[in-house]
């Protein structure tokens, strides 16, 4: 089985689209542009974003079904650490301001969240428990010269 068969692969194209600006993709074709810069997201903003975004789709998916809530707002904060000249994030943490409206669906919504919170974190959000569990980044590199990146001529 190659890798563009094999269900279980994620996967993203970053494309340089001038110096600290990037457009990452996926394969359906949706796209952010991140980088160094005015109006910009960094990088670790970008892993803040991916952390809140896996629990609050664990929590909105089920709550949902019970009532949509009226405010939901999720704050990712971490500390930048740097250690012997290498910087890490540190102290990751999530705070969940979430509402629904006063009916029984609503509180039923609201009872649910904690619960959901925690759920996600033991068990269903990829991204924490890939960051918490810490796994291998690899790397391989192809580097061309001459125009477009293809090789050089002699």
């Amino acid at each position: 089985m190659s890798e563009n068969e094999d269900p279980m692969l994620r996967s993203v194209e970053l494309t340089r689209t001038a110096t600290g600006r990037y457009t990452v993709r996926n394969a359906a074709g949706a796209e952010i542009e991140f980088g160094h810069g005015e109006g910009l997201l960094s990088p670790v903003e970008l892993l803040l974003a991916a952390i809140a975004g896996c629990s609050s789709i664990d929590v909105d998916t089920v709550t949902a079904r019970s009532a949509k809530p009226t405010s939901f707002k999720v704050a990712a904060t971490g500390r930048k650490v740097v250690e012997d000249g290498a910087s890490r994030v540190d102290g990751l943490h999530l705070s969940f301001n979430v509402e629904f409206p006063d009916t029984t669906e609503g509180q039923k919504a609201a009872g649910m969240v904690e619960r959901l919170v925690d759920l996600s974190h033991e068990k269903y959000c990829t991204v924490s428990r890939t960051v918490e569990r810490g796994t291998a980044v690899t790397n391989e590199v192809h580097v061309g010269l001459g125009d477009n990146g293809q090789p050089g001529r002699p």
